[in-house]
C-alpha cells in the first residue's frame, strides 16, 4: 500500500462519515426533544405541505364549532323567549274564550280585555328587547344572518327569525258577510244571469290559487253556500299547509211571528220548501205542506224540526221572544219557498218573508192572483283566516249585498289583523278574538320550530366536524409527528454508529506513523 503522511485519506473519509453521523444523530436528537418528525421543509417537503394544510383545515373547523356554539347560544335565547310569549298567547286565548260566553256582562269582558292589552303589551315588550349581543333576535331584525360553520368558502347556514312583536303577530281575515235575497217566484229562478246566490257555469272562488268554489269543486249546480267554502278549504291539503282555515255559521231571528201571509181575503194552504246548503241544482232538502194560515210559531217550529230531522237536513228551529230563529250546524245557507194558494180571488195577499227569515222583504201579490210562490234566500257568514297573508279572487258569487258579501274585492289581498285589533268587549269581537290568537299562536309555533330545528342542525354539523377535526388532527399528526417507538431505535443506532466512528477514527489517525517505522 502507499503510506503518506500529507494526507491521510483514510481519517479524511471516517471524519466525512462521522459528520453524517452526527448530524443523522442531531436531528434524531431534536426530534425527540420536539415530538416534530418534520423539523423544517428540508425534512420533507411534500409532507411539510400537505401536514400544513391539515393544520389549516383542523383550526378553521374548530373555529367554525366556536361559531356554531355561539350560534346555537343565540338561538337558545331566542326559542326560550318566543316560548315566553307562546304562554302569553294561550292566556289570551283562554281569555278570548270566557269573553264570547254570553254569561259575561260588559264589565266582566272589559276586565278581561284590560288582561289581554297587558299580555299584548308584555308580547310588544319580549319581541323588542330580546337580543345577543346587542344583535335584536325577534323583532324582524333578524333575517339571512348566516353561520359559517365550515372550513372552505360558503359553507355557512342562513337563519331567518320571523317577527314576533305583538303588531306583526294575528290573522290575515277574509269575512264573508253573508247577504239575504227575496222575491217573487221560485228559487230556481236565481240560476243565470248576474245572481251572486246561484253557482252557475263560469261562477268560482279562488283562495290562495285554490278553487273552493265553482263547478266541478262540490257542485253541478246550487245555492251559494258558506259551508261548503268552509270545507272545501279545510280539507284542501294546500291551504291547511299554507295555514290558511276557514269558519261559516248561519242563524236567523224573523220579525214577531203573527201570520205566514197577511190578507183580507181567506188562504187555502200554504207549503213551504226548505233548501239547506247548497241544494244541488234547485232541489229542496224538504218540506211542509198544507199549512195553515192560523200555524202558531210553536206548531211551526215542531214542523220544520220534525221534517229536517227525517231528511237529515242540518237546520233546527226555536221560538225566542215570539219570533222564529232557524239556524244551521256548519253555517249552510237557508232557502225557504213559500208557495201559497188563495181561497178565491178578489184579494190581495202578502208573504211575510221577514217573519220567516232576517232582513227579508215581504213579498206583495196582486187582488187577481189565486196563487203565488216567494222566496227568501240567506247566506251564512264565512270568515277566512291564514297565517300569512293570501289572494283571494272570485266572480258570481259574491257583490255588495249579494252571495257571499265579502268584503275584499276580487284580486285583493286579505286584511291582516294583529294582537292590537283583539276587541272582546262584545260577543262577535270575542269570537273573531279566538281566530286571531290561534293563528298568532300558530305563527310563533311555526317560528319556534324553525328555530328548534335549525339548532338541530347546527348541533348535528358541530357532532360531524368534531370527528372530522379529531380525524383531520389525526392524518396531521402522522405526517407531521414523531413516532418514538421508531425515532428511538433510530436514535441508538446513531448513537452506535458515532462511537464506532470515533473509534475507527482513532485507528485512522494512527496510520501516518508507520512511515516512522520505514525510517528507522
Amino acid at each position: 500500500m502507499a503510506v503518506k503522511i500529507n494526507f491521510n485519506e483514510a481519517a479524511a473519509k471516517t471524519h466525512t462519515a462521522l459528520i453524517i453521523n452526527e448530524r443523522a444523530m442531531n436531528r434524531s436528537l431534536l426530534r425527540l426533544s420536539t415530538g416534530y418528525r418534520i423539523l423544517s421543509a428540508a425534512d420533507d417537503s411534500a409532507g411539510l405541505f400537505i401536514a400544513d394544510m391539515l393544520g389549516t383545515v383542523a383550526a378553521a373547523l374548530e373555529q367554525g364549532n366556536r361559531n356554531i356554539q355561539t350560534g346555537i347560544s343565540a338561538l337558545q335565547i331566542a326559542e326560550t323567549n318566543a316560548g315566553q310569549i307562546y304562554t302569553k298567547l294561550q292566556e289570551i286565548y283562554v281569555r278570548a274564550q270566557n269573553a264570547a260566553n254570553d254569561i259575561n256582562d260588559p264589565n266582566a269582558r272589559q276586565a278581561l280585555q284590560n288582561e289581554i292589552n297587558n299580555f299584548i303589551d308584555a308580547i310588544q315588550k319580549i319581541a323588542t328587547d330580546t337580543e345577543y349581543n346587542g344583535i335584536k333576535l325577534l323583532n324582524g331584525n333578524f333575517q339571512d344572518k348566516s353561520i359559517h360553520y365550515g372550513a372552505r368558502k360558503d359553507q355557512v347556514i342562513t337563519i331567518n327569525i320571523s317577527s314576533v312583536k305583538a303588531t306583526d303577530l294575528g290573522a290575515y281575515i277574509v269575512n264573508g258577510n253573508g247577504a239575504v235575497t227575496s222575491d217573487t217566484g221560485a228559487i230556481t229562478s236565481l240560476t243565470g244571469g248576474t245572481s251572486n246566490f246561484y253557482v252557475d257555469s263560469g261562477d268560482y272562488l279562488k283562495v290562495y290559487g285554490q278553487t273552493v268554489l265553482g263547478i266541478g269543486t262540490s257542485y253541478t249546480t246550487g245555492l251559494v253556500d258558506a259551508a261548503t267554502v268552509a270545507s272545501n278549504i279545510n280539507n284542501n291539503s294546500d291551504l291547511q299547509e299554507a295555514g290558511i282555515e276557514a269558519t261559516a255559521a248561519n242563524s236567523s231571528t224573523g220579525k214577531t211571528f203573527t201570520e205566514i201571509v197577511s190578507t183580507t181575503g181567506s188562504v187555502s194552504s200554504i207549503n213551504l220548501k226548505f233548501f239547506i246548503g247548497n241544494a244541488q241544482s234547485g232541489t229542496e232538502t224538504f218540506s211542509i205542506t198544507g199549512i195553515s194560515n192560523s200555524i202558531t210559531l210553536q206548531d211551526l217550529v215542531n214542523k220544520i224540526n220534525s221534517a229536517a230531522s227525517a231528511h237529515d237536513a242540518a237546520v233546527t228551529a226555536s221560538a225566542e221572544n215570539g219570533k222564529l230563529v232557524l239556524e244551521t250546524t256548519n253555517g249552510e245557507t237557508i232557502g225557504i219557498q213559500v208557495e201559497v194558494t188563495m181561497s178565491a180571488t178578489g184579494a190581495s195577499f202578502t208573504v211575510n218573508l221577514d217573519q220567516l227569515i232576517q232582513d227579508a222583504s215581504s213579498q206583495t201579490f196582486a187582488a187577481s192572483a189565486s196563487s203565488g210562490t216567494a222566496y227568501v234566500v240567506k247566506v251564512g257568514t264565512l270568515q277566512i283566516a291564514g297565517v300569512d297573508t293570501y289572494s283571494i279572487s272570485y266572480a258570481g258569487i259574491s257583490a255588495t249585498d249579494g252571495g257571499l258579501n265579502l268584503n275584499v274585492s276580487s284580486g285583493d289581498y286579505a286584511t291582516f289583523n294583529n294582537l292590537n285589533a283583539i276587541d272582546v268587549t262584545t260577543k262577535s269581537g270575542a269570537e273573531t278574538a279566538i281566530l286571531i290568537a290561534k293563528k298568532a299562536l300558530q305563527k310563533v309555533d311555526t317560528v319556534r320550530a324553525q328555530i328548534g330545528a335549525t339548532m338541530n342542525n347546527l348541533q348535528s354539523i358541530y357532532d360531524a366536524q368534531k370527528s372530522a377535526y379529531d380525524n383531520t388532527k389525526e392524518a396531521e399528526s402522522v405526517i407531521r409527528n414523531t413516532d418514538y417507538a421508531k425515532e428511538m431505535s433510530e436514535f441508538t443506532s446513531y448513537q452506535i454508529r458515532m462511537q464506532a466512528t470515533i473509534a475507527m477514527l482513532a485507528q485512522a489517525n494512527t496510520l501516518p506513523q508507520l512511515v516512522l517505522q520505514l525510517l528507522r
